[in-house]
């Protein structure tokens, strides 16, 4: 099984973000586009970070109290290879987190890069945030995603009717999670993967 890092985002890793969202199949396989056309990415503009200035790049990345509260990584092999970004949006109150994972450098798709970097992400949910439950928010035209999520142990919880706009039509996403316990049945020994500089 691939193991992967996950760390503090640097400027070096935003601006390959920004380019590898410039390729269609990346930017579907993340947050898809915008319906006036642009790459979507959540949380942050990554070509306007390139120039921001420290005080918006630590409200950003660094501020534990900014709403909606993300934590956000930077995913590297254990070679340190940048290959992608992970991102969890938190509802302390809702003890739940849900999951974004881009796998950006394509040269590393299919190969366990993406599995390896959910259950890091897993792991820092349930094993250093003590959250309850885990979720995503899956297009259904990704099949991959999908049959990913649920050999790692999601389970379907519902459908967003026509919730993302793709190639000129709509699709329906589909909302996986994973609870506690579900993830401790699972994997009762945690998960061999690697969190660091969180």
């Amino acid at each position: 099984m691939q193991r992967v890092n996950l760390k503090q985002v640097t400027r070096e890793d935003v601006e390959r973000i920004s380019k590898w969202l410039q390729d269609e199949n990346v930017n579907e396989s993340w947050f898809g586009r915008y319906t006036y056309g642009d790459a979507a990415h959540l949380g942050y503009d990554p070509v306007k970070m390139l120039s921001a200035k420290k005080e918006e790049w630590d409200n950003i990345f660094h501020d534990p109290n900014h709403e909606p509260h993300r934590d956000i990584f930077s995913i590297y092999t254990l070679d340190n290879l940048h290959i992608g970004e992970g991102q969890l949006t938190i509802d302390e109150p809702l003890g739940d987190a849900q999951i974004s994972i881009l796998i950006g450098d394509k040269t590393k798709w299919h190969q366990g890069f993406g599995t390896a970097s959910v259950l890091a992400m897993l792991e820092h949910i349930f094993e250093h945030l003590d959250l309850y439950r885990a979720w995503v928010d899956v297009p259904e035209y990704n099949k991959n995603a999908k049959n990913m999520f649920e050999n790692i142990g999601f389970q379907h919880e519902g459908t967003l009717r026509q919730s993302r706009p793709h190639h000129g039509s709509r699709y329906n996403s589909f909302i996986m999670g994973i609870l506690f316990e579900e993830y401790k049945e699972k994997y009762p020994d945690g998960v061999e993967s690697h969190i660091i500089e969180y």
